[in-house]
């Protein structure tokens, strides 16, 4: 039986789309991906977010908890900041990737909506020895991403908020605030490529707050989004889906997600696989790439060398709503991997050539003080 969202209903009267998604059933669409896409980058959109999972970790070894689970250096994060990690198996493929918010006296851990039954258990099984203790909250908390350019003036404004000017608050840094008369965390993060903010409240309040924000400036300066422009405006900006560009199969250094990876922070788990994946260099990588024929390239299409022999596949593809052409990202060898390198993706069964481009493939426009 699916899982639903507390906005379940809210989705259902604004004439959403509902598929499966990671065992929730969620909105795909509303009046349409393409539209939603481009009032995100134009304006602002609204995505119900409430079915990733929410973790707090706290305790007098909460910090050396998350240093020894994640890739990054939690050491470093400061009070009231977050930051993007990685949970690695000793084999130094990915368990999931997750955002980290260093709050008052503990730490707010979110993780994707598909591994969130995966993930708490191997925190929980990895917690022995220390002292620690986690929770939780996914149920108790909603969590809702306004994102666009239009979002910060927007939110600024808000009714009955404690906001203050959100130009002061930085890439990444998160508060407790009031908003439309209750407490939240609001924190400038998302997935979109765009400049934003992430909000965690009361789940009693979701509708409430849905309802809020689709009005702010208004009405009309908001458009509730889904699953689809979500994916869509990730894959433009490059950021990795969890089942596509990293997985329990692929390692950091292959997402090139390496600057995740801090070596020198001492041992967690994972290190001695990834400082020998460091030192001899991946064999195979991540690589976005262009068709130079005709045809759109789908994740799991087969990538082929040019003399046809498989040496890959397509993690995502699909034609990029703002730069209007069909792209894709591919999982190949590390010599194909660079810029210029040509290969071909089976398309339909059809070889079609294509060439290794820059990533990402659209800027992001994080708002970086």
């Amino acid at each position: 039986m699916l899982k639903r969202t507390p906005l379940f209903d809210t989705h259902v009267a604004l004439g959403a789309r509902m598929v499966e998604f990671g065992g929730w059933e969620m909105p795909v669409q509303y009046g349409g991906i393409m539209e939603e896409h481009r009032a995100v980058r134009e304006q602002a959109g609204l995505f119900d977010i409430c079915h990733m999972g929410r973790f707090m970790v706290r305790g007098e070894q909460a910090e050396e908890f998350l240093q020894y689970v994640l890739t990054c250096n939690v050491a470093t994060i400061p009070f009231g900041q977050a930051s993007y990690g990685l949970l690695c198996q000793p084999d130094g493929g990915i368990v999931d990737d997750v955002f980290i918010y260093h709050l008052l006296d503990e730490f707010l851990v979110v993780v994707n909506a598909s591994n969130r039954d995966k993930d708490w258990a191997w925190l929980d099984q990895h917690s022995a020895g220390f002292d620690v203790e986690i929770e939780d909250r996914s149920e108790r908390w909603a969590m809702l991403a306004l994102q666009g350019p239009l979002a910060q003036d927007l939110l600024t404004h808000a009714p009955d908020s404690t906001l203050g000017d959100l130009a002061h608050l930085p890439f990444h840094g998160v508060a407790m605030t009031t908003v439309f008369g209750f407490t939240a965390l609001i924190a400038r993060t998302g997935y979109t490529g765009e400049d934003g903010f992430e909000l965690f409240f009361d789940a009693h309040h979701a509708v409430e707050a849905w309802d809020a924000l689709l009005a702010l400036g208004g009405g009309g300066h908001v458009q509730p989004c889904g699953l689809g422009a979500r994916d869509s405006l990730r894959f433009e900006a490059c950021l990795p889906l969890y089942g596509h560009e990293i997985s329990a199969t692929i390692n950091p250094y292959e997402a090139r997600l390496g600057w995740v990876v801090k070596l020198d922070k001492g041992a967690f788990v994972g290190h001695e696989a990834l400082a020998a994946v460091r030192a001899q260099g991946p064999a195979r990588r991540i690589t976005g790439f262009e068709l130079l024929g005709r045809g759109v390239a789908r994740g799991d299409y087969p990538v082929h060398n040019l003399q046809g022999e498989p040496i890959g596949h397509v993690t995502t593809g699909m034609p990029s709503p703002t730069l209007g052409q069909p792209l894709g990202i591919a999982l190949v060898p590390s010599g194909l991997s660079s810029e210029g390198s040509e290969f071909a993706v089976i398309v339909r069964g059809q070889p079609v050539r294509a060439r290794a481009v820059k990533m990402p493939f659209y800027k992001p426009r994080y708002k970086k003080l």
